[in-house]
């Protein structure tokens, strides 16, 4: 993948921008495919690429039933978490909203896709419901597959991102409910992709794998002290370092003494300074008893 699309002014569009849509609206912006390496290819066609199914947003009908008359295909031998982002399938899907989906729809991430979607088929066939009830229901609770097309749909008629301000995710987070939300599970899938979830992640999950937990993180007040770190070495260097402080009686003496008597102290105390320490006491040697005399019952004198 190379470079990115960027909304902007028409009068000053990035730099490296190689291709621009210009809007219609005052004053005229514009969206801009910036490549700075060069990398990127665009191709005018009408239709999808081959490899990919019918839109999950404006072909909702079409994708559904691509979906459901296909369940035989190996792809839905996988997670639902991992078949959701197969563009074939689901086109649009991508990570952050195959969290929110199945967040919604309440469907562990690693439940098998095929008996998840089944259910979906064989609620459609054996359907005894009146087209009210069922627009009802489909209000009230909607099915995995609907879920594709609303949850992406609230993504655009809502706004979630500002076009004049393309870093402010404010709304955007705001927005979410699962994916990157504090108290929510995560795993890496067998694609390397991260899904959070909540809850048990299902019978698929990958094996010797700990799920981990998103923390909140609390800003920092700014105006609150920065906390001083002491550690053991500083400590050490402290304690040398310091020195206890004079009594002040000590301090009064020190002035009623005359300046010849006292620089005679100061010469005192240096030379007590730069006396060399005091060696470390010698081994004592054990004394050995004179053979000799020993056998002649005298007693033995010890020898240093």
């Amino acid at each position: 993948m190379s470079g990115s699309f960027r909304l902007c002014e028409a009068s000053s569009p990035p730099r490296h921008a190689h291709l621009c849509f210009f809007t219609r609206e005052s004053p005229q912006r514009a969206l801009c495919f910036v490549d700075p390496r060069r990398f990127g290819t665009w191709r005018l066609g009408e239709e999808w690429q081959p490899d990919r199914g019918p839109c999950v947003l404006l072909e909702y009908a079409a994708f559904r039933e691509n979906v459901l008359t296909n369940l035989e295909d190996k792809a839905f031998d996988k997670p639902i978490c991992e078949a959701l982002l197969n563009q074939k399938y689901f086109n649009g899907i991508g990570n952050y909203l195959r969290a929110e989906i199945l967040y919604r729809a309440k469907i562990p991430p690693f439940e098998k896709a095929r008996p998840v979607l089944e259910a979906l088929k064989h609620q459609e066939q054996n359907s005894s419901l009146t087209l009210s009830k069922k627009l009802k229901l489909k209000r009230d609770n909607p099915d995995l597959l609907e879920l594709c097309h609303t949850v992406p749909m609230e993504v655009v008629d809502k706004n979630l991102f500002d076009p004049s301000d393309s870093n402010n995710y404010a709304a955007f987070k705001n927005w979410l409910l699962c994916y990157l939300v504090p108290g929510m599970s995560s795993l890496r899938d067998r694609n390397n992709r991260t899904i959070w979830f909540q809850g048990e992640p299902g019978p698929m999950a990958p094996k010797g794998q700990k799920s981990r937990k998103k923390h909140a993180h609390l800003k920092a007040d700014p105006e609150a002290p920065t906390p001083t770190v002491t550690t053991r070495a500083s400590k050490r260097r402290s304690g040398g370092a310091e020195k206890p402080p004079k009594p002040a009686v000590k301090e009064e003496e020190e002035k009623a003494v005359p300046d010849g008597s006292r620089k005679g102290r100061a010469r005192g105390r240096k030379k007590v300074a730069a006396a060399p320490a005091l060696s470390e006491p010698d081994v004592p040697v054990r004394a050995k008893r004179n053979r000799t005399s020993a056998r002649r019952g005298k007693g033995a004198a010890a020898v240093v």
